[in-house]
């Protein structure tokens, strides 16, 4: 995944909305939870700090980054004699 950003919300005339934070975070998986944050990050790092979609922006980065280090779980416990795999963030 790039982090490219749709020409219309990188114009700075545009006005940031709830939705465009939404939907770049509707598709968040640990592969991309680190590329979402940081194109989420300069979406609304201009806004005022009670613009809805600043706060919302900045509740998602925060789940978006526990999401990139932790939230992967590899393996299950349904394979006999082998332990999951642990987290990303466990490995030392």
């Amino acid at each position: 995944m790039s982090e490219a950003e749709l020409p219309l919300r990188s114009d700075p005339r545009h006005d940031v909305t709830v939705d465009d934070v939404r939907q770049l975070m509707g598709a968040s998986t640990p592969h991309f939870a680190l590329q979402l944050r940081n194109r989420i990050g300069r979406l609304i790092e201009h806004l005022p700090e009670d613009h809805p979609a600043r706060r919302l922006g900045e509740l998602e980065i925060a789940r978006l980054t526990r999401l990139g280090f932790s939230g992967e779980v590899r393996g299950t416990d349904g394979q006999p004699g082998m332990k999951p795999l642990p987290a990303v963030d466990d490995v030392a």
